[in-house]
């Protein structure tokens, strides 16, 4: 079966009405560089919604499901994910993420907020925009490499824009005219920091312009720089340490679980998140089921997330799941079958979609604590991480300090370093649940949590994906796409 056939009429229909406000100047939204005729016509706070719902459907969507289940926390039963189980992928995948959601979506959206802000000086829409835009191109240089970076988004200007490699992106190249991810982000919080004709209200999906909508907004900007920084802590260690340092030393980022960057969708059909449309809604929801591999993993160590994690319709505590690889076998009836929770769905399909939270932030300092020598103390941070992920999972705080007390396997970090490390990383894999992409982040880069390889595996020499390959549209359209890039070459900052 053609694995992008049925499923890109699917994508297309679920992201259909959140792209429509934003590409309805466009001539072509499916061009990486198309620009609406008239992009200012269109005012920030139309913008600013479909620019995040678009990089909340980029984490959350088809890239997601990829990510889950080729990191053992999903079962592919069909279609794709059944590909994607076995490490299948080609370039036929993901043609809509990289069309709809990040380039064509997410991206030229956030191009065309900061031009129609910019021109009523609304600093707090370009400070967003130029943050969300920075996490939306780490997005997808994490999972292609080297991409259209400096020339994209130029409409006419430049139709084949070349490609960026992965270090330049992250460092910047002045001699090339790139800026840094880093700048990027700092260019961002130094417009939130401006004063500003007008701030978001219910349109900003992530805060709904409450009060401390714009000091939410600081936070993320920072929690991203310790998000970049820790991403090329392995290859840059250095450029790492100073941003985490210079970040510390503000003392303005994400420390609890309200201040997550989360983004809300609808509880109704044509918005709900992705992960709710997909898995109860659409045709293709019995493509899916939790792996067995992840809840053996909580079993293992009585975790009391497990159930706020996976549903149990069988019965609670009854967990119908398969082993990732499985084939030939004559699978359950699916009304049985384990799933996202309304810890990742929501209680009525909103979500959120989880992209920067306060146990990423704390298990961040844990880690850069130990290999890079910054301040904190990394069991302080180790048990702030796991303590938000289970108040976030909605455990009290007797039941977690009962846990915590009844598992000191778990909650005390032992050993050297690299044994403290793993801890940290699978603590952390655990608390990201539903996001793939971060777990998939981390354990390219790390090497943790150390997962066994699937049954029946093949793909490229039967080893995880360590990379998206490049879409065969634009393959075919550009000629700065290499053709010989596959899924075992490792992006730049994947040195383990």
């Amino acid at each position: 079966m053609r694995k992008n056939s049925l499923k890109s009429i699917l994508n297309r229909t679920i992201f259909a009405s959140l792209l429509a406000v934003g590409v309805s100047g466009c001539s072509n939204y499916l061009e990486v560089n198309d620009t609406p005729n008239n992009p200012t016509d269109v005012p920030p706070s139309a913008l600013l919604p479909t620019a995040l719902a678009g990089t909340g459907f980029s984490n959350s969507n088809e890239i997601n499901r990829f990510a889950s289940t080729v990191m053992s926390v999903t079962y592919g039963a069909a279609n794709s994910p059944a590909s994607w189980d076995i490490y299948n992928t080609d370039a036929s995948d993901f043609g809509n993420q990289w069309n709809f959601e990040i380039y064509g979506g997410a991206l030229i959206n956030y191009q065309n907020l900061i031009t129609a802000a910019d021109k009523i000086n609304a600093k707090s829409y370009t400070g967003i925009a130029k943050i969300m835009k920075a996490y939306t191109f780490s997005l997808a240089t994490d999972c292609w490499g080297d991409v259209p970076y400096s020339q994209a988004l130029l409409g006419d200007a430049n139709t084949q824009p070349r490609l960026d490699s992965q270090k330049d992106i992250y460092l910047g190249n002045a001699a090339n005219n790139i800026q840094s991810l880093f700048d990027l982000v700092k260019e961002g919080l130094s417009d939130l920091n401006s004063a500003s004709s007008i701030d978001p209200g219910v349109d900003d999906l992530a805060y709904g312009g409450s009060a401390s909508s714009i000091d939410n907004w600081k936070r993320v900007g920072n929690t991203l720089l310790l998000k970049l920084a820790n991403q090329i802590s392995l290859v840059e260690p250095d450029r790492a340490k100073t941003i985490i340092a210079e970040v510390l030393s503000g003392n303005d980022y994400i420390v609890s679980n309200s201040q997550d960057l989360g983004i809300n969708f609808g509880g109704q059909v044509g918005s709900f998140a992705p992960t709710h449309s997909y898995t109860n809604v659409s045709s293709f929801s019995n493509d899916m089921m939790i792996s067995t591999r992840f809840v053996n993993l909580l079993k293992a160590s009585s975790d009391p997330r497990l159930p706020k994690f996976v549903t149990s319709p069988s019965g609670a505590g009854n967990y119908v799941t398969v082993d990732n690889g499985a084939r030939g076998l004559t699978l359950p009836l699916p009304a049985t079958w384990s799933r996202f929770s309304s810890y990742v769905t929501g209680t009525a399909g909103q979500g959120p979609a989880r992209l920067l939270t306060n146990f990423q932030r704390a298990f961040i300092l844990a880690e850069s604590a130990i290999r890079l020598g910054t301040a904190g103390d990394p069991q302080a941070l180790y048990t702030e991480g796991i303590t938000a992920s289970m108040s976030l999972a909605g455990l009290t705080q007797t039941e977690i300090t009962q846990y915590l007390n009844a598992h000191p396997e778990v909650a005390i970090l032992s050993g050297s370093n690299d044994n403290k490390l793993q801890q940290i990383l699978t603590q952390k894999y655990i608390a990201w649940y539903g996001n793939g992409l971060e777990q998939w982040n981390d354990w390219r880069r790390t090497g943790y949590p150390v997962l066994s390889e699937h049954q029946n595996a093949v793909g490229i020499d039967g080893k995880r994906p360590v990379r998206l390959v490049y879409t065969s549209e634009e393959i075919q359209k550009n000629p700065n796409f290499p053709k010989d890039v596959y899924s075992n070459v490792k992006v730049w900052w994947d040195v383990n």
